[in-house]
């Protein structure tokens, strides 16, 4: 499990952007960023600057996970085939923590992996409690049944705020999810622009 150490809102103020989308995002009233020298006025930032604006920003969307286990994900893209942009965001895609949270059985990516943690979550039947379970297309997700009246799950399921991915069929009934292909950039709801092609840039210097 990867730790949280900063309040997850001051992701937002530092990068200037609402990357989950939500309407408590302090970006929403004030788009400077956090602490005393939050208000300066911004300098051009060098490519480098940007490169790591576009790992630091893909990464906090998933949870802020540690830059080890970021660093793994994508060492693990670079070796399949293809485009290694697109690679990384399938892997991320592929998540368990990242799945629960497209299904809407949550309404973060941060309460995802504590669900996930706590037992949770099935896969395939069986009870997994790992949120870097990597799952595959046709793998059936599902909360647990004594779980499913828990009003985290409920109001994450009933909210408006989001929809769910169009790469994941979820009955909301049986609170079961199955991802049906592994997604692309273009087929992931990000709320901002992810550039995962900057985050190759930056590993690959």
């Amino acid at each position: 499990m990867s730790k949280r150490i900063q309040a997850k809102y001051k992701i937002d103020r530092r990068m200037g952007e609402n990357i989950w989308g939500r309407p408590k995002s302090p970006v929403n009233r004030r788009e400077y960023g956090p602490g005393e020298h939050g208000q300066r006025r911004r300098q051009k930032i060098s490519d480098f600057g940007i490169q790591l604006r576009a790992k630091q920003k893909l990464k906090g969307h998933y949870g802020n996970i540690t830059e080890k286990q970021f660093k793994r994900i994508y060492k693990e893209a670079s070796r399949m085939r293809g485009d290694t942009g697109e690679n990384l965001i399938g892997l991320l895609e592929r998540r368990l923590d990242a799945v629960v949270y497209r299904a809407k059985f949550v309404p973060t990516v941060f309460s995802a992996r504590q669900f996930i943690n706590h037992g949770h979550v099935k896969v395939n039947g069986r009870r997994v409690n790992i949120a870097s379970y990597k799952v595959r297309p046709g793998d059936v997700v599902e909360v647990r049944e004594k779980s499913r009246n828990m009003n985290l799950v409920l109001e994450a399921i009933q909210s408006s705020e989001r929809e769910v991915a169009e790469y994941i069929e979820v009955d909301s009934h049986k609170m079961t999810a199955k991802m049906t292909s592994v997604p692309m950039l273009a087929d992931v709801p990000y709320p901002v622009k992810m550039e995962p092609n900057l985050v190759v840039e930056f590993y690959s210097r």
